[in-house]
């Protein structure tokens, strides 16, 4: 009997023709639907395998009732919403991608820096609504970009790194901070400069977030922190959205106590804070980071090999609980 594999949403179809070959396959075929809770509980029955988006929760409810899975494959970096613990105790291999996802995300952070800075989505609606002020008019005046301070908050990991070589071709001044400064000749080769925290948040016309999300960093962009930003300064997050308080966020920019925000992640995705929805001065894309489609062709095909290597017997070459071949 050949093995049976579930997809929460549609991937790429070089990866789903790899895995057809030896197995069946069954995907949602929606990519505006996220699988429930109820859909994800019925889907795992007599499946031996299940792949698993970014958005998806596996818990231990979910991998309880997949009596007969042999793995859970994620197409994530780190399996965040996976009770990686259940899994574990039923000898599952819990698997993920490598961090391939870097120069992508460093994209689409500037993108939105850029568009929200430089009103481009406000334009964007009015030339559609057939609103032309004019090439010099005063009705959509931005922010400057080439020659301002970005703040990169967790900046020395990779992909703030990929920020800052951005930043340096519009002549910014780039700052950061984290909680364990990167040695002096790192800082150099990547262009940054380290101020202390908030320093940083009092400096800044961008404040970038880029650290990643534990205990520690939850809220760390909270009603305190926002407080310390300029009124013409502009928040950018493409990290994780816990890392920033959403309420004291929206409760600022309706204040106007800052100029704006980019947004490509929320606290409590898919939900989002529905002020922010009525903001004009808020440009928000849904968890955008990866969306492009030769990344998204190589995330599937790396959770195609491990789903091989589970299915031939082999130890994944992406596995996160490999202590449960030990």
């Amino acid at each position: 009997m050949r093995p049976r594999i579930y997809i929460t949403q549609p991937v790429a179809a070089s990866a789903v023709e790899r895995l057809r070959a030896v197995a069946e396959v069954e995907m949602n075929p929606d990519t505006l639907h996220i699988v429930t809770k109820q859909e994800l509980l019925a889907a795992v029955k007599d499946r031996d395998v299940l792949f698993c988006l970014l958005h998806d929760k596996v818990d231990g409810e979910v991998i309880a009732a997949g009596a007969r899975l042999r793995m859970i494959a994620s197409m994530k970096i780190t399996p965040s919403d996976i009770d990686v613990e259940a899994a574990s105790a039923r000898k599952l291999p819990v698997t993920v991608i490598s961090p391939i996802v870097t120069e992508a995300t460093a994209d689409i952070h500037f993108a939105l820096l850029l568009a929200v800075a430089r009103r481009v989505v406000e334009g964007d609606r009015l030339v559609r609504a057939g609103v032309f002020p004019g090439a010099q008019s005063a009705h959509l005046l931005g922010a400057a970009v080439h020659g301002s301070t970005i703040g990169l908050i967790g900046g020395g990991g990779r992909i703030g790194k990929a920020v800052a070589k951005r930043a340096q071709g519009f002549s910014m001044r780039t700052i950061y901070w984290t909680p364990r400064r990167k040695p002096e000749a790192e800082e150099r080769e990547a262009g940054l400069a380290y101020v202390p925290y908030d320093e940083l948040l009092s400096t800044a016309d961008f404040v970038s977030v880029h650290a990643p999300l534990n205990a520690e960093t939850r809220h760390l962009v909270g009603e305190r922190e926002i407080g310390l930003m300029k009124r013409t300064a502009f928040l950018v997050n493409t990290a994780r959205g816990p890392i920033v308080d959403e309420k004291a966020l929206a409760r600022a920019l309706g204040e106007r106590r800052i100029a704006g925000a980019g947004l490509d992640v929320f606290e409590n995705e898919p939900k989002v804070e529905p002020a922010l929805l009525a903001m004009p001065n808020v440009v928000l894309t849904p968890h955008l980071g990866s969306a492009v489609t030769e990344l998204r062709e190589s995330m599937a095909n790396v959770v195609a090999d491990n789903i091989l290597a589970v299915l031939e017997g082999r130890r994944p070459p992406n596995c996160w609980n490999s202590q449960i071949y030990e």
